[in-house]
């Protein structure tokens, strides 16, 4: 068997660079900078999740303008301009508040072929012509190229929409969305060509999306599986998709490697595989190692059974009686002058005795000794056997024990019944080590069988995937406002710490981390640190939970209060200098004044004649304001007698 891999399959120069340009930012975010992007980056969920957990939101049209009013020193705003592009009027309106904030940042990442289309269109288009845009009107890159027209504009995505009365006898300039299909933009330029005057062609099919559509029709040809990987939203990949199907039938849209069908791949004996203009490399490769494993699982299996599941002899089911039983072998009487032998190690544990009926399959006959070999584990493989037929029918989840690991995955035990495992659904990552799994006890759900071979392929990873599921919406159902939780640090961005609550991740602000004021979350943890945190707020629908850290237990002036009052004396430590005075911090992050006055017994002309940063010095506390949370100190109170109070007349 083998694997074609199209040539330009993967990210287009566009794609690429507005994915490397937001990993800039957020390799660069070394403060409290909030990025967003104008629509989701790029049409592929697995690009678009990995930028959400690094901390880049999504925002619509409806909520651009309001994100970037809210963009301050303290609180800087990237607004990043999608690979489609954007509506003529957005992005003037964004340019124009970018100019007049310096703390909004305005990045535009459109695709310079899309740029060129608007040039094109701004140009050429005037109130005495039509645009005609030949593209899914419903696509963010055709919005925006509309917009940049001056007079009639119309979108069609297939000839058969064109409306003749609307375009006879006038002068139109037409173009194409980057990613439209070849052959249906050939049909438009034949279609407008009998009917308009004099029309003006652009030819703006992005030369990526001409090569990719080019060799996904040629390899189609060539193979007898196509496998086209990319996001269900991506309209390249969907024109792929199309172009390789109108050659060969057997042609399948996939998202990931979770999504590939064994029993597709184990049938073909050449497999092409392309991918859209939005699809990652990582995403191509593990659909090309799940595939080369899923065609080695099938020959090292299929050794395996030869080795451990062949019988001797094919033979009957039958019921004895039990005559003997001793420490090698259990004697069974089956009549017609034959006795039936079966190990004695396949009824350890059990509760047979003499005089019992059994049932066992025969294995081997000796008629010249009249003696029968039996197995009474076959019976309860078959059994065993019966119940993974009728999971892989109903999806009944089963259990079993890892009891080895081979080439290509582990071997998982169901009662009397070994099935295979493909390394890809063991749940274990691809750079694991599948030795962890043996002798641990497994849920799996059968996902082929082959019943003339007693032949089973199982996945551990449907399972986990499904309880993780399953875990998340009862944790989203149960979680309230107030609820506590201690979890582990697993990111840290200039604006916070995402903290693991058990496979859902929360946000702890960078001003919830400290009492004190900082500049980056790494001043007070690092990742893997635990924390203990509580839900301040969350939004459900958005899968968002902020998290709060600062606690009154923990607040500083809280802990001055419960050590400190009025006439205490307490060891500072000098931290500013004033004109005024000296502060002086007396527990981290509460800070008291000590008046020039207060400073000595004597005129002091300047704090510095007395202290300096840094010294630690005695003061006693002669004031506390709660409500300002404002401390006066003196040291010249140390050296001034007490004044004793006359005795009550």
């Amino acid at each position: 068997m083998a694997i074609k891999i199209a040539r330009h399959a993967g990210f287009c120069f566009g794609v690429r660079r507005a994915v490397e340009a937001v990993q800039l930012l957020i390799n660069e975010n070394d403060r409290q900078h909030r990025i967003y992007t104008l629509g989701k980056l790029i049409h592929n969920p697995h690009v678009v999740d990995r930028l959400e957990t690094a901390g880049v939101q999504v925002l619509s049209e409806e909520t651009v303008f309001e994100i970037a009013a809210t963009a301050t020193e303290q609180s800087p705003v990237t607004i990043v301009i999608r690979a489609h592009g954007t509506r003529r009027s957005v992005m003037e309106e964004l340019m124009m508040m970018s100019a007049d904030n310096p703390s909004l940042s305005v990045l535009d990442c459109t695709c310079p072929f899309v740029k060129k289309i608007h040039n094109i269109v701004e140009r050429e288009s005037s109130p005495d012509r039509t645009l005609i845009v030949s593209g899914d009107p419903d696509h963010p890159e055709v919005r925006g190229i509309v917009s940049y027209a001056t007079g009639e504009a119309s979108v069609i995505s297939s000839v058969e929409e064109a409306d003749l009365c609307k375009f006879t006898n006038k002068s139109c300039v037409i173009v194409a969305q980057t990613t439209q299909k070849l052959a249906e933009w050939n049909k438009c330029q034949v279609f407008f060509k009998n009917y308009c005057t004099n029309p003006i062609f652009f030819d703006t099919i992005c030369g990526a999306t001409e090569n990719r559509q080019t060799e996904a029709e040629q390899l189609s040809k060539e193979v007898d599986l196509m496998v086209v990987i990319g996001g269900r939203e991506s309209s390249n990949t969907r024109a792929l998709y199309t172009v390789a199907r109108r050659t060969l039938a057997n042609t399948v849209l996939i998202e990931d490697a979770s999504e590939l069908s064994p029993k597709q791949v184990r049938a073909a004996h050449t497999i092409g595989i392309t991918a859209g203009a939005s699809t990652p490399g990582d995403i191509i490769e593990e659909v090309e190692k799940t595939m080369s494993e899923i065609i080695e699982s099938t020959e090292n299996f299929e050794t395996l059974l030869e080795g451990s599941l062949k019988t001797l002899n094919t033979g009957d089911i039958v019921k004895g009686v039990i005559t003997s039983i001793s420490s090698t072998e259990v004697h069974v009487d089956l009549s017609a002058n034959v006795t039936g032998i079966i190990p004695a190690e396949e009824l350890a544990g059990s509760e047979f005795k003499v005089g019992d009926e059994i049932e066992a399959f025969v294995v081997r006959v000796s008629d010249i000794e009249g003696v029968a070999g039996l197995s009474r584990k076959r019976i309860e493989r078959i059994g065993d056997w019966k119940k993974i037929v009728e999971a892989a029918e109903t999806g009944e989840v089963l259990e079993g024990k890892v009891t080895e690991v081979i080439k290509g995955g582990v071997m998982l035990a169901i009662g009397a019944v070994k099935v295979f495992v493909p390394a890809s659904q063991t749940g274990v990552p691809k750079d694991g080590d599948m030795k962890a799994l043996v002798g641990t006890t497994q849920k799996c759900v059968i996902m082929e069988i082959s019943e003339g071979r007693n032949r089973a392929v199982a996945s551990i990873k449907t399972v986990l995937r499904k309880e993780r599921k399953e875990a998340i919406a009862k944790f989203w159902e149960n979680l309230e406002v107030g609820q506590q939780f201690t979890g582990a640090v697993k990111s840290l961005t200039s604006y916070g710490a995402f903290v693991d609550l058990g496979g859902v991740d929360g946000m702890v602000h960078i001003t919830e981390l400290s009492w004190g004021r900082i500049k980056n979350p790494a001043e007070v943890v690092s990742v893997g640190d635990t924390l203990t945190v509580f839900v301040k707020g969350f939004d459900a629908e958005k899968k968002r939970i902020s998290l709060g850290y600062k606690t009154e237990e923990t607040n500083p002036w809280n802990i001055f209060m419960s050590k400190y009052a009025v006439g205490d004396v307490a060891s500072v430590k000098i931290v500013n200098l004033t004109p005024f005075g000296a502060f002086a911090e007396i527990v981290p992050n509460v800070d008291g004044l000590i008046h020039i006055s207060q400073l000595a017994d004597k005129r002091v002309g300047a704090p510095a004649e007395v202290v300096s940063v840094g010294d630690v010095v005695d003061a006693k506390i002669i004031g506390i304001d709660e409500e300002k949370q404002k401390v006066s100190l003196s040291i010249r109170a140390l050296s001034e007698p007490e004044v004793e109070e006359d005795d009550a007349e």
